[in-house]
């Protein structure tokens, strides 16, 4: 049996949710494109055949989903994914409405009420000294901020954010969104829609009213294509920057000479959240649908093919960014494919690096030393998200 032969790879396995760096390697050196006969699916991990892919939205589709899972495959995937199922020009329509939220300025606008918020947050866990930084903090700024940009009231968040955690949770054997999942998705589908006919009724200054008014060429949107974006913002916002924040943490404190650079300048600060971006993202993979036969690596893959991209190994890949397993806030991330790239790149990317810099450089202000308890410390199992459920913190103040 050869070593290929013995190449194993799944991204529903527990041990590659704990690390799956190792076998990334492996992948791009041994089987840059793998096949799970398995599950049914091809997978691409070197960086140039990610980025390739992601640009190449005639062959790699996103309209059956961006994911392996059969109930979030399918024609009808954008009705919880939006426009992140859709390919072009339907595509470019709907995320050039949502895009108007998020648009340089109104992105800085938010930045004092960001500071404030995280403030809020952050204050009385530190003045416990010990405290679960997920639970207590990066779980809840990211949740509040996207909350107050789509109007659900302070008194709903809590729960919002409990059944968007179940969402993406995964159940070790299970090769599919679980009964927990589903239900939760019925349950956050229900409040969208009962959210989007209030605000049918009576218009508010959020984002919910004005995707309800904009039209894309000359038709307004349905209360239906309002609902998947609301889903897809209160996910994608919530989860994604969630996990940056803890992160961000978990590995300066695994290398201190980097933790010392970040805790010694400001100008580190967003160094520090682009590497972190790079060397374990949030976001590890996410699928396409091939829309005609192609030819990978001397192998034809046929129309209807499901390809994972592997963006986590893609940004390991030692062809562009050398010492791949090192962390370094000193080096070039630019070519990182952490928020996507192309058409697809992620609208939300400017949100996510304003509240992460807010938050990391107020933690930075506030505290001249942290612990990390690894032992207690729970990551996430999930098919593409990557990151902590629980990081038990320690802290010394300034």
């Amino acid at each position: 049996m050869t070593v290929t032969e013995q190449l194993v790879y799944s991204p529903y396995d527990y041990a590659i949710h704990e690390d799956p760096y190792p076998t990334y390697a492996r992948l791009r050196a041994e089987a840059p494109l793998y096949r799970n006969e398995e599950l049914g699916f091809w997978a691409l991990s070197r960086h140039a055949d990610v980025l390739a892919a992601y640009k190449d939205t005639e062959r790699f589709s996103s309209a059956l989903g961006v994911s392996l899972e059969p109930t979030a495959t399918g024609p009808h995937a954008s009705k919880t994914m939006s426009f992140l199922a859709m390919d072009p020009p339907k595509h470019g329509r709907m995320r050039g409405i949502v895009s108007r939220a998020f648009t340089p300025r109104r992105v800085n606008d938010l930045e004092p009420h960001i500071l404030e918020l995280t403030r809020a947050h952050l204050e009385p866990a530190l003045e416990r000294g010990s405290f679960d930084f997920v639970a207590d903090f990066a779980g809840k700024l990211p949740m509040d901020v996207m909350s107050e940009m789509l109007g659900v009231p302070p008194a709903d968040r809590a729960e919002v954010r409990r059944l968007a955690d179940l969402l993406v949770h995964r159940e070790e054997g299970v090769f599919d969104v679980p009964r927990s999942g589903m239900e939760a998705a019925l349950v956050l589908a229900k409040y969208f829609g009962e959210m989007t006919a209030e605000r049918r009724a009576q218009p508010r200054d959020d984002l919910t009213s004005a995707l309800l008014e904009a039209e894309v060429e000359g038709e307004r949107l349905t209360d239906g294509d309002v609902m998947a974006a609301l889903f897809l913002m209160i996910v994608a916002g919530n989860e994604t920057t969630a996990k940056l924040l803890a992160n961000a943490l978990f590995w300066a404190a695994q290398n201190p000479s980097e933790r010392a650079r970040a805790f010694s300048d400001p100008g580190w600060i967003e160094p520090w959240i682009e590497e972190t971006l790079r060397y374990d993202g949030s976001s590890q993979a996410t699928a396409r649908t091939l829309t005609t036969d192609v030819e990978i690596h001397d192998r034809v893959l046929h129309a209807g093919d499901r390809v994972l991209l592997l963006i986590g190994s893609a940004n390991r890949d030692e062809s562009v960014f050398a010492e791949a397993d090192r962390y370094n806030l000193a080096r070039d991330t630019s070519e990182m494919v952490s928020f996507g790239a192309a058409r697809h790149f992620c609208l939300g990317a400017p949100l996510a690096r304003l509240e992460a810099r807010v938050a990391l450089n107020e933690i930075v202000r506030r505290v001249r030393s942290y612990e990390v308890d690894g032992e207690r410390a729970r990551r996430v199992h999930s098919v593409n998200v990557r990151g902590f459920a629980s990081l038990p913190v320690s802290v010394e103040l300034r």
